[in-house]
């Protein structure tokens, strides 16, 4: 298999290097990026449900605040910024948790860009490659003629292999930029509840005079 694999670099001339370049970069990304988006949804169900309880059942702002610390997750310090700004206005909450929100979303899209131009880029490579490969044959019919059938397969052989190798490189990368994006789609969803909630335990909180020991607790911390 591998051997087939070099055989195959080799008759695909220059523009399989920049392939290469593509590939490996296509797949560092689509793994880092699926380890980074599993760690940071692995506990999120289990940590609104425990928060929604602190927040609305013991109504306990100081709890809901030691839940978004032992949780390191996006959901987690969303609510912790609004937490902090707990005693402010509306306006202040909705702002810093909103800053936190572009924070969380820069790190859970960081390599998209890569994912994405090594899906655009490789077939155009790849098709390069193609162009290249038809010119050589082409230079090679004009040269020798049908009489050496071989020289001018080599050039199609070429076309045909940096196509083919563009074309698996992009595929696979497109698909996971594809999925990826529907996962960070589903964060930005839980961040808007969990700030809807935060947001919406302020007033019931308040609303039953409970807030006061709450109100100090995250005051002090």
């Amino acid at each position: 298999m591998l051997g087939t694999l070099v055989k195959y670099f080799e008759q695909g001339g220059p523009v399989m290097w920049p392939l290469l370049v593509c590939a490996v970069l296509g797949v560092t990304f689509v793994i880092e990026r699926a380890w980074a988006l599993w760690q940071a949804g692995r506990k999120s169900d289990e940590f609104m449900a425990r928060v929604q309880d602190a927040l609305l059942q013991q109504r306990s702002l100081s709890h809901a605040r030691q839940l978004c610390d032992r949780y390191n997750i996006p959901v987690a310090r969303i609510l912790k910024a609004g937490l902090i700004k707990h005693g402010t206005s509306d306006e202040e909450i909705e702002k810093a948790i909103e800053i936190a929100i572009t924070h969380e979303l820069a790190r859970l899209e960081r390599g998209f860009g890569v994912l994405a131009s090594v899906s655009n880029v490789a077939p155009l490579i790849g098709f390069l490659g193609t162009v290249t490969g038809m010119i050589g044959s082409f230079g090679e019919l004009a040269q020798a003629g049908l009489s050496n059938p071989a020289r001018v397969a080599a050039g199609i052989s070429e076309a045909l292999i940096t196509t083919a190798t563009g074309l698996f490189i992009a595929i696979p990368v497109l698909m996971a930029y594809n999925f990826y994006s529907s996962r960070v789609q589903r964060f930005i969803l839980e961040m808007e509840t969990a700030a809807n909630l935060l947001l919406e335990s302020y007033a019931v909180i308040e609303s039953s005079g409970a807030a006061e020991g709450p109100r100090k607790a995250a005051a002090q911390g």
